[in-house]
């Protein structure tokens, strides 16, 4: 029998998807759970019992106790028997029984399309105008998602077009691995500004405008995509620089595209979070009316961290309704997981002060240097930091992220070794 090629190969894939690269920092996992089950299985020789996660944001993972409210509210809904258990607080019996009653057949487990694309997004919408000063927020311009990531691919697809021109995506430097495989798989191209690190990785506006100068040269720049709070720098945007980045938005034509996963995280003395559509409607009509936006909040990324829930959504400003048709029909393909969405009808209308939850809720090889740098660390201590270069970074400088997720017993000791390794790592390689 004649022998025929494969379907499947690595030439015959599609080349947008052949281009995409495993972040630097998978790399890193894969060699830290090598070092792990090593660990597990007796491995000696080593000067650290245990690997310790500190290069992600996913809290759960290092140990962080799962909200009490929330975990469960959502078993109740995926085992509604437990209505009847006494051990269940009778707000959380309540709260359940509501999401409950919405859903088709009392279960979460059909598509529960009416309650994914109503009933949580206006609800969204009342946290969305609360969190804005009552600003309006309108159901039909928000859509619930499995996740930030899967916005993002999206949203660059859809505005990415086949002309001869490619169409080009400004982002920040640096900035989260998914922006650079969407733009990959959206065939746009990356046009990045750098973060002014001297000045606490702020925004420049100057840089931004040589950038998009720069970019016009070989695209076609559509998007201005701001991360705020910025990750991994952690920079908060200044209500000041939010209106400059409005005004260069509505000068240049760029639909603006506001990363906001952060945004319940802002905590250092002086700083605030202000969202884009707040700034933006306060600036008046002039650019409420034009200006479009597109923004985007994750609650697998915020205080309750509930990473393996993928659950968030995205909201629409001056998009036309023809378009959103098209959007939603995109963006809710296969649609979001209920329970996800369950979690953020949940965390829409948390626990009030005279509820029983209330107290618990709130309480509850060619490596790059710094690569290098991050893999000889995992390798002596056990500690594992994300390389700077996962993220990017100016051309000449090296970093590497840390996240302080490790309970406050280890995390001294964490210090201590990224201190002790830093200073032994400078005498042999300087």
């Amino acid at each position: 029998m004649q022998s025929r090629k494969k379907v499947m190969s690595l030439e015959s894939m599609n080349p947008m998807v052949k281009e995409t690269k495993l972040p630097i920092a998978d790399h890193l996992a894969q060699r830290a759970e090598e070092l792990q089950q090593d660990l597990k299985q007796g491995g000696k020789g080593r000067p650290y019992s245990e690997i310790m996660k500190c290069h992600t944001g996913d809290i759960c993972s290092m140990g962080q106790k799962p909200n009490t409210f929330i975990q469960q509210v959502a078993a109740i809904c995926a085992y509604p028997e437990l209505l009847k258990s006494a051990s269940m607080p009778e707000d959380v019996k309540q709260r359940a029984q509501g999401i409950l009653q919405g859903v088709d057949g009392f279960s979460i487990g059909g598509y529960n399309l009416r309650y994914i694309d109503y009933s949580v997004p206006e609800k969204i919408a009342k946290f969305i105008e609360r969190r804005d000063g009552g600003i309006p927020s309108n159901p039909r311009n928000i859509i619930g998602c499995h996740g930030v990531n899967l916005c993002i691919m999206n949203v660059m697809d859809l505005v990415t077009t086949k002309e001869p021109l490619k169409t080009g995506v400004l982002v920040p430097v640096p900035h989260c691995p998914v922006y650079t495989n969407a733009l990959v798989l959206a065939d746009a191209i990356k046009v990045p500004y750098q973060l002014d690190e001297g000045n606490d990785w702020a925004l420049n506006l100057q840089e931004l405008r040589q950038a998009l100068q720069e970019g016009r040269k070989h695209c076609n720049p559509k998007i201005l995509c701001i991360i705020n709070p910025s990750n991994p720098t952690g920079q908060v945007q200044s209500r000041k620089c939010i209106e400059d980045v409005i005004r260069f938005a509505a000068e240049e034509g760029l639909l603006l595209f506001a990363d906001e996963v952060l945004q319940d995280l802002v905590f250092g003395a002086g700083y605030n979070f202000h969202s884009f559509k707040k700034v933006l409607f306060e600036m008046g009509p002039k650019y409420s009316s034009t200006v479009q936006l597109i923004s985007c909040f994750s609650f697998s990324q915020g205080f309750i961290g509930e990473n393996g829930l993928s659950a968030g959504y995205i909201e629409y400003v001056n998009i036309d309704p023809l378009v959103m048709d098209c959007t939603v029909n995109k963006v809710t393909s296969g649609h979001p997981s209920v329970l996800g969405q369950i979690v953020v009808d949940i965390l829409m209308t948390p626990p009030l002060p005279k509820d029983p939850s209330y107290h618990s809720f709130m309480e509850e090889q060619g490596m790059e240097p710094d690569v290098f740098f991050c893999y000889k660390l995992l390798e002596e201590t056990g500690v594992f930091l994300a390389a700077g270069s996962t993220f990017g970074q100016d051309e000449g400088t090296y970093h590497f992220r840390l996240t302080l997720l490790p309970p406050k017993e280890k995390l001294k000791s964490v210090l201590q070794s990224i201190r002790d390794f830093q200073k032994k790592f400078f005498e042999e390689y300087s």
